[in-house]
């Protein structure tokens, strides 16, 4: 009976959340810690599971390179932070 009734919290928990594209990953950046907001934007993205790396490191980006990402991302505040709090900001996404 504790299957079944699990079962039954995953579905309603599924329920109350948007389509997911990659459930796997969405539930593996749960269990990391990520919010449900930034793990369902990251496993309904088009290329979702697959390898990345292919991005410069913040560290070795410019300030106007860092602020086009934050606002791809939609980060509030980017037009006033400096190199450094736009590099926190995309970190802390």
């Amino acid at each position: 009976m504790l299957g079944g009734r699990y079962f039954h919290l995953i579905l309603i928990e599924k329920m109350d959340r948007p389509s997911i594209k990659n459930e796997e990953q969405y539930e593996a950046l749960r269990d990391k810690g990520y919010s449900q907001e930034k793990a369902a934007r990251i496993a309904n993205t088009d290329d979702s599971g697959k390898k990345g790396g292919k991005a410069k490191p913040y560290d070795e980006r410019t300030k106007q390179e860092l602020y086009e990402q934050a606002k791809k991302v939609d980060i509030e505040g980017r037009s006033k932070m400096d190199k450094s709090e736009l590099k926190k900001a995309l970190r802390n996404n």
